[in-house]
């Protein structure tokens, strides 16, 4: 790790930062992409006085606020494709776009806010927001707010405590295993009310001859 610390170093800094924002704006295409460690790798480094907190803080949260707002655009102008073909007859049926237009607007702001703290629902939360129509204040305000708490805290707390690489990636690995966790417990929450919800709306069957 010292060696590639070293080689990281040594490379010239426009493009680690370019390397930030690309990877935080395709975080909200494909949730998998490390979008949090090349911010903690530029946020030790902006430690050691290689690069800039400020700007690393700045890239990485301009560049995933423009994508996720994309992301909703996109989402609200063609989300009624969804509807249509498999999804549309078996999971996005029209109840349940109803049923999470409904919960939208009843928790949709902090609803979004506490999803874009989380791995995996950070990329899922606004096309779903999308979908739902709900209105662009309501859905990107709380969008930026939380990209701007979770790499705020992520740069400020490695910039200023991290003083071995191995020790702040492990941290960074630990705190996303435990995000991850409460994400798949709200994916498998989330799972068990749309089948339950298409119980409660399949048709009676006929009655026998």
């Amino acid at each position: 790790m010292t060696d590639f610390l070293a080689f990281l170093q040594q490379l010239p800094t426009g493009p680690l930062y370019a390397l930030i924002a690309v990877l935080a704006a395709v975080e909200n295409i494909f949730p998998p992409v490390p979008a949090d460690v090349s911010v903690a790798l530029g946020a030790f480094l902006a430690g050691r006085g290689s690069m800039n907190a400020w700007l690393v803080f700045g890239l990485a949260w301009v560049a995933n606020v423009g994508s996720a707002a994309g992301v909703y655009a996109l989402a609200r102008r063609h989300g009624a494709v969804v509807s249509r073909g498999f999804l549309g007859r078996h999971i996005f049926t029209p109840n349940t776009v109803a049923h999470i237009e409904e919960q939208y607007r009843r928790h949709g702001t902090y609803g979004i806010f506490l999803s874009r703290l989380l791995p995996v629902w950070r990329g899922v939360v606004m096309p779903f927001a999308g979908i739902a129509r709900v209105p662009a204040w309501r859905a990107l305000i709380p969008m930026a707010l939380a990209s701007a708490v979770y790499y705020g805290a992520l740069t400020y707390l490695v910039t200023r405590l991290g003083t071995n690489l191995d020790v702040v990636l492990g941290v960074v690995r630990r705190v996303n295993t435990w995000l991850a966790v409460v994400a798949g417990v709200l994916i498998v929450v989330i799972a068990l009310w749309i089948v339950r919800r298409r119980r409660q709306h399949q048709p009676p069957p006929p009655p026998p001859l």
